[in-house]
């Protein structure tokens, strides 16, 4: 097998490389770091490093004759075993990214962005490898279904990156449902300076949440004071769920939410050990359903 072929078989060859080389006493040694270059620009500095060709500067980077190659850096590219390494990282630099990046892909996305890129600039790989951007689908309970809020989508999916303890997401998806929002101020506020209406959502539900805030706010689901408080609401999921996150790290974390009387109450008869035995939830049942009974 020549070098070039090692070099790709080593590799990922759809991951974006940069190729350096430089000469000594005949042997060309080769450098691979990762940066934003093409898979075709790769191949082509790798044969031309491979193959001894003079060619100055291509991308920047020098490349000079020799007659050996030897790789003497390897981009670790192997996906470790899940749950990732996690390591401790501001709640407040988390917040203020959360809430910048939810103007730029929403709510979902903001919080998974929030949290996983302060990851990528502590730890590194393997969080350089996540698009967060995947997250995205997540905005408005789903691409603007309304079901469960995409700050909640977003913070299980970080959770759940770093450890196998669910019991965080149902911590953060209990804080969020009980908690009156917005609370996150920003320096500089993107749509609407100044403090805003809170309002407690009692459900997950993002439809639940919106609706209950424009009633209490007085103000339009497609008003830019909504999309403000979303906003504000993503970094306060963010940083909530990084402190939980540190809290676990430092083997300190302590579950806070208790299930509401009114699931207590309903689930007796319609829960798994009811007579009726035809409900799955853990909401607040007084958030939607009004015809309450005692049979």
């Amino acid at each position: 097998m020549n070098i070039e072929h090692y070099i790709l078989s080593r590799v990922n060859i759809e991951t974006k490389l940069i190729f350096s080389a430089h000469s000594f006493a005949g042997i060309t040694k080769v450098n691979i770091m990762t940066e934003e270059v093409s898979r075709r620009d790769f191949v082509k500095m790798a044969g031309a490093a491979i193959g001894g060709i003079a060619l100055g500067a291509v991308g920047g980077y020098s490349l000079v004759s020799g007659k050996e190659t030897i790789i003497i850096q390897e981009v670790p590219l192997e996906v470790p075993e899940h749950p990732w390494i996690y390591t401790k990282i501001d709640p407040e630099a988390a917040a203020k990214r959360s809430y910048e990046a939810f103007f730029q892909g929403g709510c979902a996305y903001g919080v998974f962005e929030g949290i996983i890129g302060e990851l990528r600039e502590q730890v590194g790989h393997p969080y350089t490898a996540i698009p967060t951007k995947l997250a995205v689908f997540g905005k408005g309970g789903v691409v603007g279904w309304g079901t469960l809020c995409g700050v909640l989508n977003g913070a299980g999916m970080a959770i759940n990156t770093v450890t196998n303890n669910l019991g965080l997401v149902n911590e953060v998806m209990g804080y969020y449902s009980n908690t009156a929002f917005p609370i996150y101020e920003p320096e500089v506020a993107t749509k609407v300076e100044g403090e805003l209406t809170k309002s407690v959502s009692g459900s997950p539900l993002c439809h639940a949440s919106v609706t209950q805030w424009c009633g209490a706010s007085g103000f339009e689901e497609n008003s830019p004071e909504r999309a403000e408080r979303c906003g504000r609401i993503v970094a306060d999921i963010t940083k909530k769920t990084v402190e939980m996150l540190n809290d676990l790290a430092d083997e300190n974390f302590v579950a806070a939410y208790a299930v509401p009387d009114s699931v207590i109450g309903c689930n007796s008869c319609h829960g798994p050990d009811g007579a009726l035995n035809n409900v799955m939830s853990k909401m607040d049942c007084d958030s939607c359903h009004t015809d309450q009974h005692t049979n």
